[in-house]
């Protein structure tokens, strides 16, 4: 069994709806955030959606190097 600690990440995402970021910044689920907005969003005034553009760069930084 894994620790809390390992499973992060799966905790984190199910914690936060699915397009909820991509609702609070008005882009279709299908279409990607430009990075532009992600980092406008990470200095909102509203936490949940800080919270949220953070761990959309997090996630980002995760796929580095990997093909899609």
């Amino acid at each position: 069994m894994m620790s809390k600690d390992k499973l992060w990440i799966q905790n984190a995402v199910k914690s936060s709806s699915k397009g909820n970021l991509h609702k609070a910044l008005g882009i279709p689920l299908d279409k990607k955030i430009p990075e532009g907005k992600i980092e406008k969003a990470t200095n909102s005034k509203n936490p949940t959606i800080r919270k949220e553009a953070n761990l959309a760069n997090t996630l980002k930084g995760l796929r580095k190097g990997k093909k899609d």
